[in-house]
């Protein structure tokens, strides 16, 4: 996890980068990146970049941020990881590429350099970032298909702002920090708040699978370029089988991906059945894995005690074990939320958890959030087709899709 941050006066008036304000925006993302600050301007002082760093791979100082290619055209501030940076960079080689360092940074970058947009489809992983291209007087901008790493922005028709926390934007003042309606009630209704949508008029979070295009002359304007709903109706309609075989070599094929890194990686391990069986798999790639269970004080020796079940797992393939002990009132509700930025009724648990990982000296670790529901794991999800039906049949339903599109964005499709 890294924190991003840009800022680029594109409006006919001009304007320079605040650099006071784009190094306090980076410094509110400290907790994103502790291991490194950077920051470039460019000469003009129309565009800067600003990065905080985790280092997970090349943990050299050579692989600091921004990162630029050798021409100096060509700018980058990233977050996340590309999990098959190793077989994109092979490919550039044999296109003539050189690298300086051995990042995922630097095979985004030089991937740009080779192929502009049209790497996106190319990329396997969880990422945000910003391009400057120099060639083109063009900020770009992207976030990874599943929206896993968040990038937000506010545009004022002038002057373009990024950053990967809503709090980091706050430090300009410029920016129109009127509560938004959507926002709230979408958090009202969901217990988190819904892309586009933040809790403020000006600051947009860019949608999942998005490109923002930057260019004077020509604004702002954000293209999908990958659409996972898409995907996954279109999965549901061919009506195609899935082999329990199948669906065990691609969670495998996963974990080995997300098992790639320059510092130990270790485990988040519940007793629910999506985690213990990331951990299962992971324990077969990675021999003494290490798996870390929160136990609350208020569960120890109950039903609901989840060290218990965590234990045997580990126990039983191999896993060194960490159980971190904690209290719900030991969590310091202010911390919480000011690591959260964006509000979230599931924020205090994933924040527990990571500060249990932390304490045993890790920096990255798997888990298996999302396989609930990927695989409709909540007894919940059984009532979703009759609400499918409802909402596309019943006169009130109806009622509330047309309210509901009219809330949604538009945006165009990438070429």
């Amino acid at each position: 996890m890294c924190g991003i941050a840009a800022e680029f006066w594109y409006g006919e008036s001009g304007g320079r980068v605040d650099v006071a304000k784009l190094e306090r925006a980076r410094e509110r993302m400290k907790s994103r990146g502790p291991d490194g600050a950077g920051l470039w301007v460019s000469p003009d002082q129309r565009v800067g970049l600003a990065h905080r760093r985790l280092a997970i791979l090349d943990l050299r100082p050579e692989a600091n941020q921004p990162m630029s290619d050798d021409t100096g055209q060509l700018w980058v501030v990233f977050n996340g990881e590309i999990y098959n940076f190793r077989d994109l960079r092979r490919d550039l080689e044999v296109r003539g590429y050189r690298f300086r360092t051995t990042s995922d940074t630097d095979v985004l970058l030089k991937g740009w350099a080779e192929y502009g947009a049209g790497v996106l489809p190319r990329l396997r992983g969880m990422f945000a970032f910003a391009v400057w291209d120099g060639r083109e007087r063009c900020l770009y901008a992207g976030r990874d298909p599943f929206g896993i790493k968040p990038l937000y922005y506010a545009d004022d028709g002038k002057c373009l702002r990024l950053a990967s926390q809503v709090r980091a934007l706050l430090t300009w003042d410029e920016i129109d920090t009127r509560l938004n309606p959507a926002g709230h009630v979408g958090f009202m209704l969901w217990g988190h708040v819904p892309d586009p949508f933040t809790l403020y008029e000006g600051i947009t979070a860019l949608p999942a699978g998005a490109l923002l295009i930057c260019k004077p002359g020509q604004g702002v304007r954000v293209e999908s370029y990958s659409d996972i709903a898409r995907i996954v109706v279109e999965g549901h309609r061919s009506k195609r089988e899935v082999s329990s075989g199948e669906l065990r070599e691609t969670l495998e094929d996963s974990v080995r991906h997300h098992l790639i890194a320059g510092v130990p990686v270790g485990l988040f391990l519940s007793s629910g059945v999506d985690s213990t069986h990331t951990g299962m798999v992971a324990a077969k790639l990675h021999p003494r894995i290490v798996a870390v269970t929160l136990g609350l004080e208020e569960y120890k020796g109950t039903p609901a005690d989840e060290t218990v079940w965590a234990q045997r797992t580990a126990r039983q393939h191999g896993m060194e074990h960490k159980v971190v002990w904690s209290s719900q009132s030991d969590a310091d509700l202010e911390k919480v939320l000011a690591a959260m930025d964006q509000p979230s009724i599931d924020g205090v648990n994933t924040y527990l958890v990571s500060q249990a990982a932390a304490a045993v000296g890790l920096k990255v670790a798997l888990s298996g959030l999302g396989g609930d529901e990927l695989l409709g794991g909540y007894a919940t999800f059984g009532r979703l087709p009759a609400l499918a039906r409802f909402l596309r049949t019943g006169p009130l339903g109806r009622t509330v899709l047309r309210a509901l599109a009219r809330l949604a964005p538009r945006r165009q499709r990438a070429k």
